[in-house]
C-alpha cells in the first residue's frame, strides 16, 4: 500500500537491504554505456585506488530511486528533486541498506522533503536528501 501525503508523517522511516552483483553493475554498465573498467575488469581495479571493481555512485541511487517509486512511499510517487554525495565505494557484490527518512511536509504544494542514505555496513555510502510527490491514493 502506498503512503499518501496525509499519511506520511516527519520522521516516518523505511530501510531495505540488496546485494548488487556483476550481473547487476554489467547490466548498467550495458544499458548506459558507461563501461569504465574500474566497474567491470578485476584486474584494472586491483591497479586502482580501490583495488577491487566498484559498483557504479548512480546506480546506487537508482536503488534508492526504486524505494522511493516502489517501496516507500510507493507506487505513484513522482520525484521533484534529489541531491547526493557519494561518501565511499561500494564493491561488486556488497550488501547495500538503503534508509529513508521523511524530514518535512511542504504543506504549500503537498510534497515532502526526505533524507536519503544508502549504507554499507554501519558506513554511509550515499547520503543526501529527496523531495517527491506522494501518491494520491
Amino acid at each position: 500500500m502506498a503512503h499518501t501525503y496525509d499519511s506520511l508523517k516527519v520522521g516516518d522511516t523505511f530501510s531495505v537491504s540488496r546485494t548488487i552483483t556483476a550481473a547487476d553493475v554489467q547490466g548498467f554498465a550495458d544499458v548506459t554505456g558507461d563501461d569504465n573498467p574500474l566497474h567491470l575488469d578485476p584486474e584494472y581495479a586491483r591497479q586502482s585506488r580501490f583495488g577491487e571493481p566498484v559498483v557504479h555512485g548512480v546506480l546506487v541511487l537508482g536503488i534508492v530511486s526504486k524505494v522511493l517509486g516502489r517501496d516507500f512511499p510507493g507506487h505513484g510517487s513522482i520525484a521533484v528533486s534529489m541531491s547526493v554525495k557519494f561518501l565511499r565505494p561500494v564493491p561488486v557484490g556488497s550488501e547495500i541498506t538503503v534508509e529513508v527518512k521523511i524530514a518535512e511536509k511542504i504543506e504549500a504544494r503537498k510534497h515532502v522533503r526526505a533524507h536519503i542514505s544508502a549504507y554499507l555496513g554501519k558506513k554511509m555510502c550515499v547520503g543526501g536528501e529527496a523531495v517527491f510527490i506522494p501518491p494520491e491514493s
